[in-house]
């Protein structure tokens, strides 16, 4: 298993090229619209500072991490609101630094956490390496809306393996989202960074096979991209059905995005 400290530093570089993006834009596009229907550039950075917030405290304080994880209740999208409220009613030259320091908050006190010991999250604890692994997958989902919203590229890196790994870990959950039971088999996984090397995860000899660049790999599981639009490709009837419902985080799976949504753009 990569180590914690490993994740740990990938995830800071990848805040850093979103900190860049931020740092050099006008204030006055922090409202501008993103793909998620009613959500601009700070709804975005609201959540992140909220999601980051809440890994924060798991490590460093887990007793008022499962208080507050406790009276989230049944509703998701009202939990979500509520986390990010506070956020979202700082100014841009507010909530711009109160990112940065959660996001920092977190991955200390993540990199804290003594080997061989898992910090308590929302369903099940986590060892600090998978724990950081979801951070920077919602890294990557919020800010590609961001970029999308902006009209900007991302850069990816082979740091995505990350996402990758975390997204194999839990491939099932797609299925949750839709109150649906998962097949009691295991798909193969062969992926293409974007250095060229080749990931595998699953026995060879598996009949359902998902295969493809893994940048589009994390943007279908991230549910930024329709499945239609890249270069993810399946065999097998599970594995086919499985590009319809793929996503890499729990909660309601949400609209997702159009088939042909970003063609005009020509970005990914």
């Amino acid at each position: 298993m990569t180590s914690a400290l490993a994740v740990i530093s990938d995830l800071k570089a990848d805040s850093d090229q979103l900190d860049r993006l931020l740092s050099t834009t006008d204030p006055a596009v922090w409202s501008t619209p993103t793909p998620a229907p009613g959500w601009t550039v700070a709804h975005q950075i609201a959540h992140l500072t909220a999601t980051f917030r809440m890994a924060g405290l798991a490590a460093a304080d887990p007793a008022v991490f499962q208080k507050i994880a406790a009276t989230a209740g049944e509703d998701f999208d009202a939990a979500v609101d509520a986390a990010m409220a506070p956020y979202l009613a700082l100014s841009p030259d507010q909530l711009l630094p109160r990112w940065r320091a959660e996001l920092t908050d977190a991955c200390d006190a993540l990199a804290a956490v003594p080997p061989g010991e898992v910090v308590p999250w929302l369903v099940n604890p986590l060892p600090p390496a998978v724990l950081a692994s979801a951070g920077m997958m919602e890294l990557f989902a919020h800010g590609q809306d961001v970029a999308d919203g902006l009209g900007v590229q991302v850069e990816r890196t082979d740091r995505v393996r990350h996402i990758v790994a975390f997204a194999v870990r839990t491939w099932e959950f797609g299925y949750a989202a839709r109150g649906l039971t998962p097949p009691q088999t295991e798909f193969r996984f062969e992926l293409t960074a974007p250095s060229g090397t080749e990931w595998t995860f699953g026995p060879d000899d598996a009949e359902n096979r998902i295969s493809g660049p893994a940048v589009d790999f994390c943007l279908l599981v991230c549910r930024r991209r329709h499945h239609e639009d890249l270069a993810v490709e399946a065999v097998g009837d599970l594995a086919a059905h499985w590009l319809t419902i793929a996503q890499a985080y729990r909660g309601p799976a949400g609209k997702g995005r159009e088939p042909g949504q970003f063609a005009a753009a020509g970005n990914r």
